[in-house]
C-alpha cells in the first residue's frame, strides 16, 4: 500500500498517516520500558541506573544512525511526489549502501571506545559495569538498527506506516519473551536485555526489508539501479548527515548534561531514568507528527504543493496543543504511580525527584512540539543543515545549565535542561520555517534534482 499524500483532505491524510505511526512509537517504547521495568524489578535499582546512565550516549550514537536513515527516505518522498519511481529505486540503493557502511564502521568504533566514553562522562563507579555490558551489546548490533530504520523510512516515504508498525508489533513480542528468557530465567542481567533488543530490531528489519523487495514493485530494485551513484549519495548524504549531525549534537549536549547528573550520584541518574521513561511515552505523539509532517512536505514539494505544506503544518500544531495541555493534566494526576513502574515505593526520594522532573518537561511540550513539526518540516522541504543548526542551538542551552545551575542548584537545576535546549531550538526555528515557505513560494530555491536515467 502506498499513499499519495498531494491530494485530498489535509486532515485525513495526516493522520491517516499519523495514526499507525503512533502506534508503533508506542510499542517501541512499550519494549523499551519493558527492558527498564524487568531489570529495575528482577535486577536491582543499581542496574536500571546503569542503562539509564547510557541514555545519552546512546542517543548520541544511534541518533546520528536514525537521522542518516530518516534524511535518506527524503528524497525518496519527493521522488515520489515527482512521479519518479526510478529515481526512488536509485535512491534507496544508494541508501542501502551509504547507511549500511556508515553503521559498520559506526559499531566497530563504538565498540572499542565504549570504557573511554563512559569515564569520559563520569559514569559512577557502581553502575559502571551494567552501564558498559548494556551499552556495549547495543553498539555491537547497530546494523540490525540501521536495517529496520531505514526500511521502514522508505516505506513511509511512500505513504506507507502500516506495514513496518506490523512487524514492530511483533518485534516487541518477541522483545518482550527474550527479557524474560535472557534476564529473569537465564540471569544474564542486563546483557540479557540488550541482546534481546538487538535480536527483536534484527527480526523487524530483516522482515521490513524482505517485504519490500518482494511486494511493492515500485521500489524493487532493477539490474543497473544497483549501482552506485555519486550524484544519489551525494544528495543522500546532503540530507542525511546533517539530520544525523542534529541528533548528534542534540544528545552531546543530552551528555554533557548527562556528565552533570552523574556527579549527583546514581540516585539522581535513577530519578532522570525513570523520569525519562515516562516522558517518551508521552512524546511518542510529538515524534509520531513529526514523521508525518517530513514525509507531507516532502510529497508535496515534489508536486509543488506549497500550500499544503503550510496547511498541513498549521493544522497539526493546532492538534498537538491540544494534546500537550492533555498530557499536562493526565500526568498531574497519575505520574506517582507510573514512575514507581520502575522505582520501588521505598525508594521515596528517587520517586519524588522522578516526579519533579517528568512534571517539569510536560509543562514544556508546547516549545517541544514545536521542534518536531518545524525541525521535521525543514528537513522535508529539503533544509537539513536549519535543523542541524538547531541542534546547537539546544546544545548551548543543555550546557548553560550543566556548567551553571547543576553545581549551585543540584537536581532542581539539572530539571531545567530539556526546557532551556527546547526553547533555544525555537528560537531558530520558528523564523527559519517561515522564511524557508516564503523562499519556495517566491522561487528563490530550486526544485528538487531529477536522477539521470
Amino acid at each position: 500500500m502506498v499513499r499519495d499524500m498531494t491530494h485530498g483532505s489535509p486532515m485525513k491524510l495526516i493522520f491517516g498517516f499519523w495514526f499507525p505511526l503512533l502506534l508503533g512509537n508506542l510499542f517501541q517504547q512499550v519494549y523499551n520500558l519493558v527492558d527498564s521495568i524487568i531489570v529495575g524489578r528482577f535486577v536491582g535499582v543499581d542496574a536500571f541506573a546503569g542503562v539509564s546512565a547510557t541514555g545519552s550516549l546512546n542517543f548520541m550514537i544511534l541518533g546520528f544512525l536514525l537521522g542518516m536513515c530518516s534524511g535518506c527516505a527524503i528524497p525518496v518522498a519527493q521522488s515520489f511526489g515527482e512521479n519518479d519511481p526510478h529515481a526512488m529505486r536509485k535512491y534507496f540503493a544508494n541508501a542501502i549502501y551509504l547507511c549500511g557502511g556508515i553503521s559498520v564502521v559506526m559499531s566497530v568504533a563504538t565498540v572499542l571506545l565504549t570504557p573511554a566514553i563512559l569515564r569520559w562522562t563520569g559514569t559512577p563507579a557502581d553502575i559502571m559495569d551494567e552501564a558498559y555490558h548494556y551499552i556495549v551489546y547495543i553498539f555491537g548490533g547497530m546494523v540490525a538498527i540501521m536495517l529496520y530504520n531505514l526500511s521502514s523510512g522508505v516505506l513511509r516515504a511512500v505513504g506507507n506506516t502500516r506495514t513496518p508498525l506490523y512487524f514492530l508489533i511483533l518485534s516487541c513480542a518477541v522483545n518482550v519473551v527474550l527479557d524474560l528468557l535472557f534476564v529473569v530465567r537465564f540471569n544474564m542481567g542486563v546483557t540479557g536485555a540488550a541482546v534481546a533488543t538487538v535480536v527483536s530490531q534484527l527480526l523487524s528489519g530483516v522482515l521490513c526489508m524482505r517485504l519490500i523487495f518482494k511486494k511493492y514493485d515500485v521500489l524493487r530494485i532493477r539490474g543497473a539501479e544497483w549501482k552506485p551513484d555519486a550524484a544519489c549519495v551525494r544528495r543522500l548524504s546532503g540530507m542525511g548527515l546533517p539530520m544525523g549531525m542534529q541528533f548528534s549534537i542534540t544528545a552531546i549536549g543530552s551528555l554533557i548534561m548527562q556528565t552533570a547528573v552523574n556527579s549527583l550520584g546514581s540516585g539522581a541518574v535513577a530519578a532522570i531514568g525513570a523520569g525519562a521513561k515516562i516522558y517518551s511515552l508521552f512524546c511518542c505523539p510529538f515524534d509520531a507528527i513529526g514523521a508525518t509532517i517530513a514525509t507531507w512536505c516532502g510529497q508535496n514539494l515534489g508536486a509543488r504543493r506549497i500550500d499544503r505544506v503550510r496547511m498541513g503544518v498549521r493544522r497539526s500544531l493546532l492538534a498537538m496543543t491540544v494534546y500537550a495541555v492533555l498530557a499536562l493534566g493526565f500526568v498531574r494526576l497519575f505520574g506517582a504511580p507510573l514512575i514507581r513502574l520502575f522505582i520501588t515505593g521505598e525508594q521515596t526520594a528517587i520517586v519524588a525527584d522522578a516526579l519533579k522532573y517528568l512534571n517539569m518537561v510536560v509543562l514544556f511540550f508546547i516549545p517541544l512540539l514545536l521542534i518536531f513539526v518545524l525541525r521535521n518540516a525543514l528537513q522535508g522541504l529539503g533544509f537539513s543543515r536549519i535543523a542541524m543548526f538547531a541542534g546547537l542551538f539546544e546544545l548551548v542551552g543543555r550546557t548553560f545549565v550543566a556548567f551553571t545551575l547543576v553545581k549551585p542548584y543540584g537536581f532542581s537545576g539539572a530539571i531545567l535542561a530539556n526546557p532551556a535546549a527546547w526553547i533555544m531550538a525555537d528560537v531558530l526555528l520558528i523564523p527559519a520555517y517561515f522564511s524557508a515557505i516564503r523562499r519556495l513560494e517566491l522561487g528563490a530555491v530550486g526544485a528538487p534534482k531529477r536522477v539521470a536515467a
